[in-house]
């Protein structure tokens, strides 16, 4: 299947073939859930804490005897049925850290790849240049290519301290470099841009894993 490529101008310069082996049609959509699932996992931090009986300082001695005051009986003002007590089953540190099998997430990135080309969400431009650091700079090029309001992410194969600089203040637009796309941040998007080198190298990626 041949793809136009684009300049900064929106103007077809050239034509390319896609791969056929990553651009089959092909798409696995519970794979892709499956792919999501475990970055959005990974993102946990799990640092949530709280303090048991046995950690709240304090409590050690008993408030009162056990018989005799017609007060209910109790060993500690740590109980968690106390203001102040202790915690019971609450969150404690823990890892939730998942692995994906690399052709797994080879596979559900191809299948994200061939959903936005069904879906006419991916493009292709030639190479993004940006002449400096101002905001007014990357924001004619996003006019230019008609993607105004619209949530996009631009794949480049190197992260240039202008682009980086010169994207950061516009909403919706997220810049990412190619060997750390993945499913999610294909999906997680209106409209994905490559550049002609950017897609070649994540091509590459997926066909050296899905062997």
């Amino acid at each position: 299947m041949r793809i136009d490529i684009f300049d900064l101008e929106a103007k077809v310069v050239e034509k390319i073939e896609l791969d056929k082996k990553i651009f089959d049609g092909k798409i696995n959509d519970s794979l892709m859930h499956q792919a999501v699932v475990t970055y959005l996992t990974n993102q946990r931090k799990g640092t949530a804490s709280t303090k048991t009986r046995a950690d709240v300082r304090g409590g050690g001695r008993k408030p009162w005897r056990q018989k005799g005051t017609g007060r209910a009986r109790v060993g500690s003002i740590r109980s968690p049925l106390w203001r102040g007590g202790g915690v019971i089953f609450g969150p404690k540190p823990r890892e939730f850290y998942k692995e994906l099998p690399k052709r797994m997430k080879a596979l559900a990135l191809k299948s994200a790849l061939n959903a936005k080309l069904n879906d006419n969400e991916l493009m292709v431009i030639k190479e993004l240049k940006v002449p400096s650091y101002k905001t007014k700079e990357f924001f004619k090029i996003v006019k230019n290519l008609k993607l105004n309001g619209e949530r996009i992410r631009f794949v480049v194969e190197n992260l240039e301290k202008n682009i980086k600089l010169s994207s950061g203040n516009l909403e919706k637009v997220e810049i990412e470099a190619a060997s750390s796309l993945n499913t999610y941040t294909v999906l997680d998007c209106k409209k994905l841009i490559f550049t002609k080198d950017a897609l070649k190298e994540v091509e590459q990626r997926i066909k050296k894993w899905i062997k």
